[in-house]
């Protein structure tokens, strides 16, 4: 915190009467101004701080939190199956291919892929696809999912019922399992302008591992 504090030094006013005067007046509108800058910057930099000491702990609930609430990466919508018992595919609606892409990040020993390449669907239609995930090593492995949706925009209208991301799942050595994704496409994606063009739709998933990392597996 070194350095937190001697940027809060340099950015702090300096007194008057470190010179020899003595403030005899209030601040101005431009120094009232200046006063309220430094303090948001130096805000700004505790903030950028404190993340960079606290983004390794918690990646994963903090990228969560902020696909929710700001649609970051093509943030997909959930869905209760209430709703889409409800449901029917759209008439004369174009229909959309889903392609499925995964994949393990950092020091990840599992082997993780969609089971089927491509579906495709009408918005409205519910569908179910599988990925696959397998334990490679001798010792059971806790990880995580993350996902996306290309395009981003599409992420609006791709609504989850049934999801294995941002949930911990536990593989023990050597163990393979299938992980469903129940969902639809929203019938309000015929409506909009933006998706007219849009015939094909990618939802990605990325594994991370979130147990510690037994360093004789490290080469």
């Amino acid at each position: 915190m070194r350095a937190l504090a001697l940027l809060r030094h340099r950015l702090a006013p300096v007194p008057l009467s470190r010179f020899g005067f003595q403030r005899q007046f209030s601040q101005s509108p431009y120094q009232q101004q200046l006063k309220d800058k430094n303090k948001r910057i130096l805000y700004y930099t505790s903030g950028v701080i404190l993340m960079c000491f606290g983004a390794a702990y918690a990646a994963v609930p903090l990228y969560k939190v902020f696909c929710q609430m700001t649609g970051f990466g093509g943030t997909t919508q959930r869905s209760d199956i209430l709703r889409a018992e409800k449901l029917s595919p759209v008439e004369g609606a174009h229909p959309i291919r889903i392609t499925f892409d995964g994949g393990v990040g950092g020091a990840m020993p599992w082997a993780f892929k969609p089971v089927q390449r491509d579906l495709i669907i009408v918005p409205g239609e519910t569908a179910l696809a599988f990925y696959t995930a397998k334990n490679k090593t001798d010792k059971a492995i806790t990880g995580v999912a993350t996902y996306n949706v290309h395009p981003a925009k599409a992420g609006l209208y791709f609504n989850k019922i049934q999801c294995f991301c941002f949930e911990e799942q536990r593989l023990k050595a050597h163990e393979e399992i299938d992980m469903p994704v129940f969902f639809f496409i929203d019938p309000e994606i015929v409506d909009d302008p933006s998706m007219q063009n849009v015939s094909n739709i990618t939802l990605s998933y990325t594994f991370f591992r979130t147990d510690d990392v037994d360093e004789s597996e490290v080469e």
